[in-house]
């Protein structure tokens, strides 16, 4: 596959712009809080970046299931990884989840509610 130059910028400015349009959305889904995550809070996009998230939500869903209900309301336009914790586990695992922990430390606060 021949190699295309200046396809990470492209690939930038569409994550970029699928971030602020679902960064406007989540109020009104219940987002307590939302962190940007992975390469592009890292400035390390490529051709193969996705939009990663970690989100602070009130739900009773099973861990695994919680994406669903922000992938069907939010219909992305890139490929989107999301982690969604309830206000509790995040009080509680935000010290010890090395998940939780480099969200806070590496990623960007995209939406404090």
């Amino acid at each position: 596959m021949p190699l295309m130059f200046g396809f990470a910028q492209e690939r930038r400015k569409l994550l970029e712009a699928e971030l602020l349009r679902v960064a406007a959305e989540l109020p009104a889904l219940g987002v307590e809080r939302a962190y940007l995550t992975g390469d592009l809070a890292q400035e390390r996009v490529g051709p193969d970046s996705e939009l990663e998230l970690v989100l602070v939500h009130s739900t009773v869903e099973a861990f695994h299931r919680r994406p669903d209900f922000f992938i069907d309301h939010l219909r992305p336009r890139v490929g989107m990884r999301l982690l969604v914790y309830t206000p509790q586990e995040f009080e509680e695992l935000s010290e010890t989840d090395p998940v939780l922990q480099r969200a806070q430390q590496h990623g960007s606060l995209i939406y404090a509610g």
